[in-house]
């Protein structure tokens, strides 16, 4: 990969600010072009970024396709018919005497905007954030990860033949460039990877008083209570765990499952691996994406102090097989930080009431799973636990409804994404009020001199009203 020079990056900015300033980016028609553009990119290069996802991560051609490629597209061309209606000023509902003040909200661009994007899910992870700029009308500068070299090479290569390249850029790098990039400023910051990364990137921003959207992970918990089908619930579980080799922010991370029901569940998963494998997983999943994770992983897998039901080989390309490991308690290795990858400890708890607790003790997860059919544990779970998302009865279908806000909470991030929430993140509300001269009969109030008549005006009735009584008001 060659990185772009570091004196560069600078003069990059400045160009895109300038075409912000310009107005370049404000018409819809120009941003619905150039979303019309980002499809036309997927579509027409398909086949070149699932080969560079393949050549990064060994990322089988149904994820690529399923995960990345395929939602890039589909998004891109309903943000185009969108735009329109997202864009349009809203009338504000107020008390008469203030209706012909014409008051509106209008959704203006922020300006020039960062985007750093993680190596897992590169193309997702980088053009999904691009689509929300886009269709907030800013600028937008994409760092893609270092890590994983081929799709972003390839993405530098093709953007600047799709979209205009004086309103978007490509920044090749490691972190030398990504810290010149946080030393300038930027109209918002959206961030895609872990919560030590994150720390660095928001002090970074504070200096300028940037927003920023930090969308990060965590160790997401499933909950197992036995009332759902254990057999089913173990299959959609592992192919949570196994998609991209457990490297997405999602994947289930542990599971907490009722003490009795830890031996047939873990008989379920290896049921599922079997027919997910029939000739060994090795060969047929994502690698893991470089030889410091790989031995990280295998550093858990030795000093975890459960026990290994199956899985747990390695080989010399960064394979790593499914590995389930039952009767892991608080303190183990594989408790310690989100894993991300192949290897599911499952926890054995007395009652989903402790894992509630279990829960709410540790920082707050990007999403909570809970395989269950009884309606006072979905209700205990929706009322008791904060996460970001939380899927009853299946794992990563949250990533498939367009219409809900996928983001964090607390250590797992904040800001939303997807469609309306991308482009939400790119815009601010400009509230304007236009007060004719025939207002003024209204106003006159305002004015000194400062009389008892117009003291009484502010003072009664409004101080005057009566507050009714709190319906879960208590004496004390």
């Amino acid at each position: 990969m060659n990185f772009t020079p570091i004196d560069e990056i600078p003069k990059i900015r400045e160009v895109l600010r300038n075409t912000f300033r310009k107005g370049v980016t404000r018409p819809l028609a120009w941003r619905k072009h150039q979303l019309l553009q980002l499809a036309r990119l997927t579509q027409e290069n398909a086949d070149a970024f699932a080969n560079a996802l393949a050549a990064d991560l060994g990322k089988p051609r149904l994820e690529a396709f399923l995960g990345e490629v395929g939602p890039v597209f589909e998004r891109a061309l309903a943000c185009a018919e969108k735009l329109e209606d997202w864009a349009k000023p809203t009338q504000v509902e107020v008390p008469v005497w203030q209706k012909s003040w014409n008051p509106t909200v209008y959704k203006r661009s922020k300006g020039t905007v960062l985007i750093i994007s993680p190596w897992n899910y590169p193309m997702i992870l980088s053009l999904q954030p691009l689509y929300g700029a886009i269709s907030a009308g800013c600028c937008a500068v994409i760092k893609v990860s270092e890590i994983a070299p081929n799709y972003g090479e390839l993405l530098a290569r093709l953007l600047p033949r799709y979209l205009d390249p004086s309103a978007y850029r490509v920044i090749l790098g490691g972190i030398p460039e990504v810290t010149r990039l946080l030393e300038l400023q930027w109209d918002h910051i959206f961030y895609t990877g872990n919560g030590r990364v994150a720390r660095i990137i928001a002090a970074a921003a504070a200096k300028h008083l940037t927003p920023l959207t930090l969308e990060l992970g965590g160790k997401s918990p499933v909950i197992v209570d036995g009332t759902f089908d254990i057999a089913l619930a173990a299959k959609r579980m592992l192919w949570g765990k196994i998609t991209n080799a457990g490297q997405i922010c999602v994947a289930p991370d542990f599971v907490l499952v009722l003490r009795e029901k830890q031996e047939e569940l873990a008989a379920a998963l290896k049921v599922a691996h079997d027919s997910f494998y029939p000739e060994g997983a090795l060969d047929s999943m994502s690698r893991i994406i470089s030889d410091t994770h790989h031995k990280r992983l295998k550093g858990l897998l030795e000093r975890t102090q459960g026990k290994i039901v199956f899985g747990g080989r390695t080989d010399e390309k960064r394979g790593f097989e499914p590995t389930i490991v039952k009767d892991v308690s608080e303190g183990d290795s594989l408790l310690e930080e989100e894993i991300f990858g192949p290897i599911l400890p499952l926890v054995p708890v007395d009652s989903v009431e402790d894992a509630i607790e279990f829960i709410s003790s540790r920082d707050n997860p990007l999403v909570l799973y809970a395989f269950t059919e009884d309606g006072k544990t979905k209700d205990a779970l929706i009322e008791r636990t904060t996460s970001g998302n939380l899927v009853f009865n299946d794992v990563f279908q949250q990533l498939s409804v367009n219409e809900l806000p996928f983001g964090g909470v607390g250590e797992s991030g904040y800001g939303r994404q997807v469609l309306r929430y991308s482009y939400d993140n790119f815009v601010y509300d400009r509230a304007c009020l236009d007060i004719p001269r025939s207002a003024e009969s209204d106003l006159a109030v305002r004015y000194p001199p400062y009389t008892d008549d117009k003291l009484s005006f502010f003072t009664s009735p409004p101080l005057n009203t009566k507050v009714s009584e709190s319906v879960n008001s208590t004496s004390h």
